[in-house]
This record gives structure tokens, C-alpha cells and sequence, in this order.
């Protein structure tokens, strides 16, 4: 996989060595292994996958789960579909679709993940339709942002969805300030969850 970064002109990512990718892609997405919830799991999304962090990264490190990569850009579900080929992850599958449109997912995944996506209470609300009841987002951040937090809090509210923890991820070769948002569905989301394409960054919740 670390190869194919380097190699292919096409890998949606700049860092392209696999040093620089191993010292902050894998490690970063490596980081929610003690997220009590990830190596539990039996099927995660990551929504977002681009070059395949956090979710080709887990895939590799659990074996047993379904990891689903969800990513709405056609060149970058191409790159997604190589890696999965040149490493030889069977347990990944790339999913050409946006989250609010993937209608498959829905209420089936223990863990729904995402990396630099959106802004917080955007991810959020990807995410619930697509989790079971009691499964959990691990949403990575950078710096803490008490205003994007609130707003998050306030669209959890909204989305069945409680937060349990954020943890800070320890430092490495370019990061110091990294975080991992934990929340849980403690309730069903409400049925007019998800809304049309486009609409949860267009209208935030919790703005």
C-alpha cells in the first residue's frame, strides 16, 4: 500500500515516501486501535477514504472486520481499488457513493470513521443513519475548537448520538496537536436523517 502511494502520480495525498506516509498517515489512523470500539468491531465505514486513512490502515490491522471506504470522487475510488489490489486487503471494499446517498449502509456498521472530512456536526450527521444502535463515530481532529465542539454537541442532540470522549492522540513527526472525538448512538436517529446531498454542509446542524 505504502508503495503504490509513492508510486502512483495519481494517489490523492501529498505526502508520497512511504517514510512520510508511515509516520503520519499510518500512525495517526493506527492511533484509534486503543478506542475501545475499533478493534471491537465487526463492520466500519470510513467515510472520506481519499488516499485510505484512517481505513485502509484499520482494514490491514483488523483482519476479521468489513471495512467499507466510502468516497464520492470517482479517481480516488480508482486509487482506493489498486491499493486494495497491490496490498491484498480483502476485507475492504470501496463504495463509489456520498454517505448521505449510501442507502446499503444504513443502521450496519459498528464504527463509522472519518478523517479531516468535514466540519464536526457535518460528520455527525453522515455518520448516525449509518450506525447501529450503541456503535460509535471516531472522528479525528486537529486542534481543539470549543465552538465547533458545541455545535457538534448540539447536532448530536439532534442525531441520537451522545459523546463519550476525545482523546489526544500522541505526538508524532509533524503532529502535536491531534484528537480523536468518540461519540455513541445512544438513540435511533430520527427518520428524516439523512437529508438530501449537500444539505448538511449547506444547513449545519447546531449552527
Amino acid at each position: 500500500m505504502l508503495a503504490l502511494l509513492e508510486s502512483d502520480e495519481h494517489a490523492p495525498t501529498t505526502l508520497r515516501t512511504r517514510e512520510q506516509a508511515a509516520r503520519t498517515h499510518v500512525a495517526d489512523s493506527l492511533a484509534a486501535l486503543s478506542i475501545e470500539a475499533i478493534p471491537a468491531a465487526q463492520r466500519i465505514a470510513d467515510l472520506g477514504s481519499g488516499a485510505g486513512f484512517p481505513g485502509l490502515a484499520l482494514a490491514v490491522a483488523l483482519p476479521a472486520a468489513e471495512v467499507s471506504l466510502v468516497e464520492s470522487q470517482r479517481r480516488r475510488c480508482e486509487f482506493l481499488e489498486r491499493a486494495c489490489t497491490a496490498a491484498a486487503i480483502a476485507n475492504a471494499r470501496v463504495v463509489w457513493a456520498r454517505a448521505e446517498e449510501w442507502r446499503e449502509g444504513i443502521s450496519r456498521n459498528d464504527v463509522v470513521s472519518a478523517r479531516a472530512l468535514a466540519p464536526q456536526a457535518v460528520v455527525l450527521e453522515y455518520a448516525a443513519p449509518l450506525l447501529r444502535l450503541g456503535g460509535a463515530v471516531v472522528d479525528w481532529r486537529g486542534r481543539r475548537d470549543p465552538a465547533g465542539e458545541a455545535a457538534a454537541d448540539l447536532a448530536a442532540a439532534e442525531l441520537g448520538l451522545r459523546r463519550e470522549a476525545v482523546h489526544r492522540v500522541p505526538a508524532f513527526a509533524g503532529a502535536s496537536e491531534h484528537h480523536l472525538h468518540v461519540f455513541v448512538k445512544a438513540q435511533e436517529t430520527p427518520e428524516r436523517f439523512p437529508r438530501r446531498a449537500g444539505i448538511a454542509r449547506k444547513r449545519p446542524l447546531g449552527s
